[in-house]
């Protein structure tokens, strides 16, 4: 994998974050910005697995 397209994908994803969150972390202190950073990323995981469809084998 090149280096671009990690960093392509890493854009994407925090543009996503952007979207759904708001653009910017309005908290003064900076552990309170990694905090709500660490819950931004959270919800959006369970919003991810939420919109995945769960697959079953038939055999």
């Amino acid at each position: 994998m090149t280096s671009y397209y990690r960093r392509s994908i890493a854009e994407i994803a925090i543009c996503r974050v952007k979207q759904l969150f708001g653009g910017h972390l309005s908290l003064q202190d900076y552990d309170e910005q990694v905090a709500k950073a660490m819950a931004m990323s959270y919800a959006l995981n369970k919003m991810t697995l939420a919109g995945m469809p769960e697959t079953l084998r038939v055999a």
